[in-house]
C-alpha cells in the first residue's frame, strides 16, 4: 500500500516585494522634509509580487506626483530603485536608494530672499 502525505489546504502565497526598514527610513526622512516644506501631503505604500511602490501625493484625491519603486529583478541591470514622475517618465534609476532620491531633494533647494 502506497501512502501519500496529505496535501496542504492553503496554496503557497507568492512572495511579495517590500521595502526594508532601512529603505523606509531613508524614504520617510525625505518625505518628512518635503512635508515640512509644504510640497507633499500624503503617501501610499504598495507591496506587489514583483515591485514595491512608495507613492507621494500633493493631495489625497489625485494621482501620485512621484513613485519610488523597488524592482529586485532589475538589481543586476539598471538598478532596482527608480523615481518615476506623474507622467510615467523615469527621473532616476540606480543601485543606491540615497543616490536615486537626490533627484527629489533638488526640489527642496530654493533661493532665500
Amino acid at each position: 500500500m502506497n501512502m501519500q502525505p496529505p496535501t496542504p489546504l492553503r496554496a503557497k502565497r507568492p512572495e511579495q516585494v517590500s521595502f526594508h526598514r532601512t529603505e523606509l527610513s531613508v524614504i520617510l526622512s525625505l518625505y518628512g522634509r518635503m512635508v515640512a516644506a509644504g510640497e507633499w501631503r500624503d503617501y501610499g505604500i504598495s507591496s506587489l509580487s514583483d515591485v514595491a511602490i512608495f507613492s507621494v501625493f500633493r493631495r489625497t484625491a489625485e494621482h501620485p506626483l512621484y513613485r519610488i519603486e523597488k524592482r529586485p529583478k532589475l538589481r543586476m541591470r539598471q538598478g532596482m530603485y527608480a523615481v518615476i514622475a506623474m507622467d510615467g517618465q523615469v527621473l532616476k534609476r540606480g543601485h543606491d536608494l540615497k543616490t536615486v532620491l537626490r533627484v527629489l531633494e533638488r526640489k527642496l533647494i530654493r533661493a532665500v530672499d
